[in-house]
């Protein structure tokens, strides 16, 4: 969103705010797809989003393979057991290269994994800002992934992430709605 007029700015901060609590209380993981893919501009919204994303030292280690041909389609589902039937799928990862390393942890790791995420779910909310379905996937077969696509070997997989619009029956699951109340999840110090 962009302000040409700072007495406009309050209202549109408002707005967004309104927009994205929307998007946070609407997004859920269908599991069931429409046939229709999401329009190029759609795809486009939300792999731009995951590239807005923030990253540890904006290295930008987040990597994106958007699969939408039937073959690639069917190649990417026998990698997986989760049979949701959309017409685009993401697969996520990280180059290991570009990645910062935590040194100062119990043991070393890789910011790749949260930069990673961060994308992802930049993208999953501006699917639902769009008006469309999404699942996050965290099952599947790396080796059976890097058999069927351009894979670099300095790039972790992370996750898939399937995309479109929800059938009659991808609506959220029952248990979409039970959380837990906050004293139970979070500590003030």
């Amino acid at each position: 969103m962009h302000f040409d007029d700072e007495q406009n700015f309050p209202l549109a901060k408002e707005r967004m705010l309104m927009e994205l609590q929307a998007a946070l209380e609407q997004r859920y993981s269908c599991r069931s797809f429409l046939p229709d893919a999401p329009t190029q501009e759609q795809v486009n919204a939300i792999l731009e989003a995951g590239r807005i994303a923030p990253t540890a030292r904006n290295l930008q280690p987040q990597r994106i393979w958007v699969i939408t041909k039937k073959e690639d389609l069917e190649k990417i589902y026998s990698c997986t057991p989760c049979q949701y039937g959309a017409p685009v799928v993401f697969i996520i990862g990280y180059d290991t290269d570009v990645a910062m390393m935590h040194m100062q942890a119990r043991e070393p790791w890789s910011f790749g994994n949260v930069d990673s995420a961060s994308a992802l779910v930049q993208m999953l909310l501006k699917a639902t800002d769009l008006g469309l379905a999404t699942c996050w996937i965290g099952l599947y077969d790396d080796m059976a992934i890097r058999a069927n696509f351009p894979i670099p070997e300095n790039v972790e997989l992370r996750a898939l992430v399937f995309l479109g619009t929800p059938a009659e029956d991808g609506e959220p699951s029952p248990r979409h709605t039970e959380r837990l109340p906050l004293d139970q999840t979070v500590t003030w110090l």
